[in-house]
């Protein structure tokens, strides 16, 4: 049986909705998708994980480095859209593997950086990567997928960050100790071996070569007209919950790793231990809100992932019981980061599929700006012990904004009923 046959065959209802056995066809690029946003969080974190020890080495501020973050995520923002631009055009599978290299290379380059000047041109180069990574593996695996397992697949592919994340952290309490930080950068290049696999074992999107075929068609008959990107309720809709949701993801956690250095003293080694608890926290809530969401809907999912944000930010950042900053980590692993297992299915179905990696990358594009404004204002007015009081106080008013928005849902969602099918 052919992959394609094998995807048409996976749309019929031969098992639950939101089974994992329902995604055991297209295993290659679940895992694909998941491996990218692996490596993805594994270079970003690594600048995270070293904001100090860069900040030292360079002679300037933690607010200077906030720069760093803020550049970062404005090279996201082109990434995310340019991307979304490639990949509607020549097939979501190439574009995921232009990505993969790109940010592998830039990644290799942040090691090389000599100066606060150099790292902000190398990571805004990096940024752009990043984003357009994300934005063509997101399409690409939504399109591919069974519809009762989109909620999961989305949180398999999304849980990679934490699995990223949590490497990360066990490396650098390694390295830091004994070696440069330049090292964790250097292991970065490592991504461009995931666009061989992407080339050889993964398939193009079933809906975009179906659209291609039927542009094909038409242009026999007459000049097919381009597909416009619609700014309607549900796009507008996405690109503002994504602009604030980036923007509380990065209050929480952009400098948890430097709060728990530099306000609470720890060692490297002492640091992976929160970390791996907000990272094991955060593998298990998201997928549970996949699961949850295919049960419930992703509305309940949000709203309640919100609520226990909120309710456990101050003991997060400032418990000075480790066994509570440790209990806590889990728990807010669980929910902030569980919410964004939802984040790739949600934006899919708020947009049609003739632009629909251009309208995820767009709201990717904005979100990541908000986490770039995150990463300049909290250290500006949080300053040594204020810190974790500065980012406290913007995940309380994020987060209020976040449900408003989330529970204002347009009635007409274009993407509601994706195919899969490509006959």
């Amino acid at each position: 049986m052919t992959d394609s046959a094998r995807q048409v065959a996976s749309t019929r209802p031969r098992t639950t909705p939101n089974s994992l056995a329902a995604l055991r066809p297209h295993w290659r690029v679940t895992f694909a998708a998941f491996l990218g946003w692996f490596l993805d969080a594994f270079d970003q974190t690594s600048l995270l994980l070293t904001l100090p020890d860069i900040a030292r080495d360079f002679g300037c501020t933690l607010s200077a480095m906030g720069t760093v973050i803020l550049v970062q995520s404005f090279g996201r923002a082109i990434g995310n859209t340019s991307w979304g631009w490639l990949a509607d055009r020549y097939g979501r599978r190439l574009a995921f593997m232009i990505g993969v290299v790109w940010f592998g290379i830039f990644s290799g380059l942040s090691g090389l950086a000599t100066g606060l000047k150099m790292m902000i041109i190398v990571q805004f180069m990096f940024g752009i990567g990043f984003g357009g990574e994300w934005t063509a593996s997101a399409a690409l695996l939504m399109e591919s997928v069974p519809a009762g397992s989109r909620a999961m697949a989305s949180a398999l592919m999304m849980a990679g960050y934490e699995i990223g994340f949590l490497a990360a952290a066990g490396v650098q309490a390694v390295i830091l100790p004994h070696y440069s930080w330049r090292l964790l950068f250097f292991i970065g290049i490592a991504p461009a071996l995931l666009a061989l696999f992407i080339r050889w074992g993964v398939d193009e999107s079933p809906v975009w070569r179906k659209n291609q075929h039927n542009r094909a068609q038409q242009a026999h008959k007459e000049r097919p007209p381009r597909p416009a990107f619609k700014l309607d309720a549900a796009a507008i809709q996405a690109i503002l919950l994504m602009s604030v949701l980036e923007f509380q993801k990065a209050a929480i956690y952009s400098f948890y790793p430097t709060i728990l250095r530099s306000v609470h003293h720890f060692s490297p080694a002492l640091v992976f231990w929160p970390i791996g608890c907000f990272c094991i926290g955060s593998l298990i809530g998201k997928l549970a809100c996949g699961w949850l969401a295919g049960r419930y809907g992703d509305l309940k999912v949000m709203l309640g992932t919100i609520v226990v944000v909120m309710l456990l930010i101050y003991p997060f950042l400032s418990a000075t019981n480790y066994t509570l900053l440790l209990a806590s980590a889990l728990i807010m692993g669980m929910a902030a980061s569980g919410i964004f297992a939802l984040v790739p299915h949600y934006l899919a179905k708020r947009f049609p599929s003739e632009t629909r990696s251009f309208g995820m990358g767009l709201g990717y594009a904005i979100g990541s700006i908000g986490q770039g404004l995150a990463g300049q204002l909290i250290p500006l007015l949080g300053r040594g012990p204020a810190l974790p009081g500065s980012a406290q106080g913007f995940v309380w008013g994020s987060s209020v904004i976040v449900a408003g928005i989330a529970m204002a849902e347009p009635r007409h969602l274009p993407g509601e009923h994706m195919e899969t099918d490509p006959t």
